[in-house]
């Protein structure tokens, strides 16, 4: 059973399954694929193709293959995910959030409110992205993942100067179990291995060790994560 709201919009070719509800205003491009059990609210745009700037450095694609939506995904207000995301079964896409081309995000993770996740990025299983975090693109995160409210990660050491940056965008990457503070930053291509942890405000220059807490500016070891909250004690 198809549920639907006034004024939407489906191209050609887009697969439903059972049990799908959608609000007003809905656009959802051709091709997509949508499981069982899926909700997407008011205003959402599902399988959009992305629109290249005049002054972007990113190769052209003249079409990108259609989005997949799993089963049991809900698919907030005014969110927007682009073509070629995969989405897999029971992740919840907060309003406003933002998922571009090219990403893939596993079971049940929540992509928090006013959340980007930007192009060409890997997000794991059973991950937090709390409010208005941002996921630089060409970044990877693993299972288990939390990233708090307004953390920022980076990559372009160059920022936007010299053509020789052009072969050096690394996003970063995040460990099983890794996390992050509100309101931190993480600078290109620095790793946080597994279970690794950064305190609030911090700023990440080096690389952080496994089930190591960091923190400061820029940030430094201040102790092992307390086992009690490691993931094999939890």
């Amino acid at each position: 059973m198809l549920t639907t709201g006034q004024n939407i919009v489906i191209g050609e070719n887009v697969n439903f399954g059972e049990n799908v509800i959608i609000g007003n205003n809905v656009v959802i491009y051709e091709g997509t694929t949508i499981g069982n059990n899926v909700i997407i609210q008011d205003n959402a745009v599902i399988g959009k193709q992305p629109t290249r700037a005049k002054a972007s450095i990113l190769p052209e694609v003249n079409k990108l293959s259609p989005t997949q939506i799993g089963n049991g995904v809900t698919v907030g207000t005014s969110a927007i995910i682009y073509a070629n995301a995969t989405i897999a079964d029971d992740v919840f896409v907060a309003d406003l959030a933002t998922v571009r081309e090219r990403v893939t995000i596993g079971e049940k993770t929540i992509i928090g409110r006013g959340v980007a996740v930007e192009n060409d990025c890997t997000v794991g299983s059973y991950c937090k992205l709390e409010t208005n975090c941002y996921i630089t693109a060409y970044s990877e995160l693993a299972d288990y993942v939390f990233i708090a409210p307004c953390v920022v990660t980076t990559n372009d050491n160059y920022m936007a100067r010299g053509k020789e940056r052009f072969d050096k965008f690394k996003g970063v990457t995040v460990k099983k179990g890794g996390r992050i503070g509100a309101n931190s930053i993480i600078l290109p291509g620095k790793v946080i291995h597994e279970e690794g942890a950064v305190a609030a405000g911090s700023l990440v220059s080096k690389d952080v060790e496994s089930e190591s807490l960091v923190m400061g500016s820029p940030a430094k070891k201040y102790k092992q994560v307390d086992e009690n909250q490691l993931l094999r004690n939890q």
